[in-house]
């Protein structure tokens, strides 16, 4: 049987969350790949007693994650009841939804019917009553923005959800969510945005400042780029590597001479903190505390104790930014 580390809470720093009473951990376990049938069941509750054991209190999901698609979800519910029960408190537990589920013109993007069919599913899977945290996974062009929050709404009155979050919105939707949100009464909570050195869209966009102007969180996804932003891609590509195969996330041709020159100069600076190439690319999303958390993926159990090392150096000086700054944008 399985018992919780008694100094689980000792290393890991926690945010504030926007304006709200929820604290975040720095470093939050996204379970997107390698928590489907294909994985040994005992690497997956290894993989979440070890995050939970070093202080990773957010585990998330979304209805599509697997594979195949409800997986995720499935496999966290057998972890739940078989290691979990006695510490669901200590727990924040997010789902989405937005992303094909079911065929028919009610299993995808945004509609009431959709979101409030798909969390109960959600739920089903996990064997849980409510969650923490129930984003609306993607912006649906076709569904008035009104009827998709007001869904999110609704999961919170009926108890099914605490908080309500966005992912994958811009800040022109996120700040219109807010408000009709602020509206019904139940407040945004969080947006949860694609974000790393090399892809700085939330930057450049203006989501992050609406996100400070609105007092609203961040959880950022693919702080590693799909896994370029470590030390696999230093030599070229890897055999079984994301990028060696057919994933429609990261193709080879991506993987230029060029950016493996940016590589290797952005693990020069890694080295020089003391610190692995994903190490720095986690410590950088989190710099100067705009961001609250960043997600991280995990194959087995040293890969997230070397993601949680990252805490220990959150700081940067000027020099380090700027030397970053001229790699990434030259």
């Amino acid at each position: 049987m399985y018992t919780a580390h008694p100094d689980r809470y000792a290393d890991m720093p926690y945010r504030r969350t926007g304006r709200s009473g929820l604290n975040l951990p720095a470093l939050s376990l996204g379970l997107w790949h390698n928590f489907g049938p294909d994985r040994p069941v005992q690497t997956q509750r290894a993989i979440l007693r070890r995050a939970f054991d070093l202080g990773v209190t957010h585990f998330d999901l979304a209805n599509n994650y697997g594979p195949p698609a409800g997986a995720a979800e499935s496999a966290l519910g057998e972890a739940l009841k078989a290691d979990f029960g006695a510490y669901r408190d200590e727990l924040i537990i997010s789902t989405k939804a937005g992303y094909l589920m079911w065929p028919g013109p009610y299993g995808e993007w945004g509609s009431r019917k959709y979101l409030l069919s798909s969390l109960d599913q959600s739920l089903g899977r996990m064997g849980l009553e409510y969650v923490d945290i129930f984003y609306s996974h993607r912006h649906d062009p076709e569904t008035p923005l009104e009827e998709t929050m007001g869904a999110l709404h609704t999961a919170v009155q009926q108890g099914k959800a605490l908080y309500v979050g966005v992912s994958n919105y811009s800040a022109e939707q996120t700040r219109e969510a807010a408000r009709i949100l602020g509206e019904l009464g139940t407040p945004l909570l969080i947006h949860q945005p694609r974000y790393s050195m090399l892809d700085r869209r939330p930057e450049d966009e203006g989501l992050l400042d609406a996100l400070d102007e609105l007092e609203v969180g961040s959880i950022v996804y693919s702080p590693l780029e799909q896994g370029l932003l470590t030390a696999r891609y230093l030599d070229g590509i890897p055999e079984g590597s994301r990028a060696a195969g057919d994933s429609p996330f990261l193709k080879a041709e991506s993987v230029t001479e060029e950016l493996i020159g940016k590589l290797r100069a952005l693990d020069e600076i890694a080295k020089g903190r003391g610190q692995t190439l994903a190490q720095l690319a986690l410590a950088w999303v989190l710099r100067g505390g705009r961001v609250t958390s960043a997600l991280v993926g995990a194959s087995s159990a040293q890969q997230i104790e070397d993601s949680v090392a990252t805490v220990r150096n959150l700081d940067f000086d000027a020099d380090e930014l700027a030397r970053i700054d001229a790699i990434v944008t030259a």
